[in-house]
């Protein structure tokens, strides 16, 4: 079952790429929550890393943060383990904040299915959309709809998103 339009960011404490623990508490002063279930192997992820780069790059002057979530195992897809995870993030650039689930329990308090898997809480961490970045993960130039960039739009002008969800694509969570 989804996590529902309203509930309340699920709250987490996990390991950074930096070096730190990040925890949803520290975010509660943000006017806007971005948080993406992610990995690196996954060829939609890795289409859209610049685009979450961006809008990070975009939106963080005006309250907003996002952190992307690893929650994949590492067994069977040691290129999703936390070591790789941080070499990738520097090799990037990541201006965002990178976590790892080992244990997957974000994950599954998340619901999240796919990465990415794209959630927005408001400034009071309800859940206002879920779904995908774009409508367009392949090619960036031919995107119509930008239904993350529209919900934090819509978050910041003090007003719900007109397209709270859609259907999130790219790769499945990989299980334990």
């Amino acid at each position: 079952m989804a996590l529902l339009l309203g509930a309340k960011a699920p709250d987490f404490d996990l390991p950074g790429v930096d070096g730190k623990n990040h925890s949803l508490k520290e975010l509660t002063d943000r006017k806007a929550l971005v948080i993406i279930f992610s990995c690196n192997h996954c060829p939609y992820v890795q289409a859209y890393e610049d685009r979450i780069i961006a809008i990070q790059q975009d939106y963080a002057s005006k309250g907003v943060a996002v952190v992307a979530i690893n929650a994949n195992e590492d067994r069977f897809h040691p290129e999703d383990s936390f070591p790789v995870m941080v070499k990738r993030a520097h090799e990037k650039n990541f201006n965002f904040i990178y976590l790892r689930d080992q244990t997957q329990s974000v994950a599954n308090a998340y619901q999240a299915t796919h990465t990415p898997h794209v959630y927005l809480f408001n400034g009071v961490q309800e859940l206002v959309y879920t779904g995908k970045i774009d409508d367009n993960w392949q090619e960036p130039l031919k995107v119509v709809k930008r239904y993350l960039r529209a919900g934090l739009d819509a978050v910041l002008a003090g007003l719900k998103p007109s397209e709270p969800e859609t259907y999130a694509i790219g790769c499945t969570i990989k299980w334990l």
